[in-house]
């Protein structure tokens, strides 16, 4: 790699430090392709860092049970002997390429060069649906978040959830033993979650653990100096209510976008990019993608799946780069890490 200012170059740049993404450097290095990474977001980790940290996944291989953020910890400890450059907090805004290079450019200006590009970006850039809150910004990061990223920041605390989906219920569900008091507003009774969590949800209220404010929507926030005393909420009646808060934790889901990626002249369908799902090369030679931004027949959105598309564009990436030098297949049994 060279770095000259804010220049560098690669064998391989991946955007998104999502699972599929932080996975891809490693496929990548065990065949001796050096990486840089690009992700939106302050820190690596994509959508399970941001969204759900703690919650568990049943359907990683080998782990009956795995935290969103140890997964991420542990792929990120399985791509570090490749010594993988990351570039967060930015987005690639240009691609250009000739016949031999891709370049980009990033939103800090940042300048990388290399034979190939995997977008790995999940759904693309994506930021959380704010509810039109007046003031709203003054509270972000310190009273309002988006995420839960540590539950003991949340513990003996006045919290206030807003939302009726599977993040607005399971974060409910977590957070209700170490709360001081917690509050589900949402505009009806129905919850647009998994049913046994929401029959658990019910049961909290009855039991007197949480409190359903129902039906209700937010209206409006009183604190100062970014620090919550209470929550507004308002029902169809228009009748107002008052909550005591030190937290308020807004699940409406994610607004996405696909962004410049949009402009690269790839073969689209419904805000997803179309792959060959053997080789998970997309419409423009030397740029692949993996993933849930993947899309072909009968693609199934699971990060094994990501996992497996990353295996295929790092070894189809090798052999355009390498026409003269054929890849000898072993197992990483077998060769274990490459040295170096």
């Amino acid at each position: 790699m060279n770095q000259n200012d804010n220049k560098f170059q690669t064998d391989v740049i991946i955007v998104g430090a999502g699972p599929t993404g932080l996975f891809a450097v490693f496929q990548c290095g065990m065949l001796g392709l050096k990486c840089h990474v690009v992700d939106s977001l302050a820190e690596i980790g994509g959508q399970c860092s941001a969204l759900y940290p703690e919650k568990p996944i049943f359907d990683i291989p080998a782990y009956p049970q795995i935290s969103a953020n140890d997964l991420i910890e542990n792929l990120e400890k399985q791509a570090e002997p490749f010594k993988p450059t990351y570039h967060l907090n930015q987005q690639v805004v240009s691609i250009s390429d000739n016949a031999t290079n891709i370049k980009v450019t990033t939103s800090k200006d940042t300048k990388i060069t290399a034979k190939a590009i995997i977008i790995a970006g999940g759904a693309g850039s994506f930021g959380p649906n704010k509810p039109p809150l007046d003031n709203i910004e003054a509270f972000e990061g310190t009273s309002i978040f988006y995420m839960v990223r540590q539950k003991a920041d949340f513990a003996n605390k006045n919290i206030v959830i807003a939302g009726g989906g599977d993040s607005a219920v399971d974060w409910a569900l977590s957070l209700a033993p170490i709360a001081k008091k917690l509050y589900v507003v949402h505009r009806r009774d129905k919850f647009r979650a998994a049913p046994d969590n929401a029959q658990k949800l019910h049961e909290l209220h009855d039991k007197g653990d949480i409190e359903l404010v129902i039906p209700y929507q937010l209206h409006g926030l009183s604190g100062d100096n970014g620090q919550l005393t209470s929550v507004e909420v308002m029902n169809t009646n228009k009748e107002i209510r008052s909550l005591e808060a030190d937290i308020l934790l807004p699940f409406y889901g994610l607004a996405t976008d696909l962004g410049p990626i949009e402009q690269w002249n790839l073969d689209l369908q419904d805000g997803h990019i179309l792959i060959n799902p053997t080789t998970a090369e997309t419409s423009q030679s030397n740029i692949y993608a993996i993933g849930d931004i993947a899309a072909y027949k009968n693609k199934k959105k699971l990060i094994l799946t990501g996992f497996s598309e990353a295996s295929f564009a790092a070894h189809h990436i090798y052999e355009q780069i390498n026409p003269d030098k054929p890849l000898h297949f072993e197992y990483s049994t077998t060769k274990g890490l490459p040295n170096g």
